[in-house]
């Protein structure tokens, strides 16, 4: 698992929404999603889910793609 790549793919993902309001609509706090969007924290598979279910693309890509 690549965690800066998770990183990045996450930061471009949030696009010009906050933290704050990111964090608020998965129901995390903003302190984790910031832990996983720098990459020194993967999150919970529920809440890789969630994630994903909120920018609409799938798990995999986010976290398990390697390209």
């Amino acid at each position: 698992m690549d965690v800066e790549r998770i990183g990045k793919t996450l930061v471009e993902l949030r696009g010009d929404k906050t933290q704050v309001q990111v964090a608020n609509d998965l129901n995390i706090s903003d302190a984790a999603l910031s832990a996983y969007e720098q990459g020194t924290r993967i999150p919970r598979d529920e809440v890789k889910i969630r994630i994903a279910k909120y920018y609409g693309v799938k798990v995999a890509d986010i976290f398990f793609n390697e390209e």
